[in-house]
């Protein structure tokens, strides 16, 4: 089971036409890969967490263009496209005493799946799941 750790933006927004569009530009117009996304609204706000590689600083191009946020780092889990993965993935977390405090995934054909994490304790989280990689190898 391969584990990243990325960086995650929870970026604080207006709910109304073209912000998604004014956030997305300042990523492009810098040439920062966008990696995942997810979004809450709520009546007239809401959140976009955003996740880039690791060593993108993507701070200060959020700030400079208007845009509250908080960084936080998230892992970056890929999982076989198959029935149970992420059950397994959340029961070694949870046998590990490590709480998720945000998910998103999707899967990608041909049976690649990956799912972001933000957890209380990413080293020991990304261990707990590296050691799962590794007993799957040696079945």
């Amino acid at each position: 089971m391969k584990v990243d750790i990325l960086k995650q933006f929870s970026v604080f927004m207006p709910n109304r036409p073209g912000a998604l569009s004014a956030l997305a530009g300042l990523f492009a117009a810098k040439g920062i890969n966008i990696l995942g996304l997810a979004s809450e609204v709520r009546d007239d706000s809401g959140v976009v967490r955003i996740a880039v590689a690791p060593e993108v600083d993507a701070s200060a191009v959020l700030c400079a263009g208007g845009f509250s946020s908080v960084e936080t780092s998230l892992l970056s889990v890929a999982l076989e496209d198959k029935a149970g993965e992420l059950h397994r993935l959340a029961k070694v977390l949870a046998e590990g005493k490590i709480n998720i405090t945000t998910v998103y995934g999707t899967v990608s054909p041909p049976g690649a799946g990956r799912v972001l994490i933000a957890v209380e304790n990413v080293q020991k989280a990304r261990a707990l799941l590296e050691s799962l990689g590794a007993a799957d190898a040696r079945a």
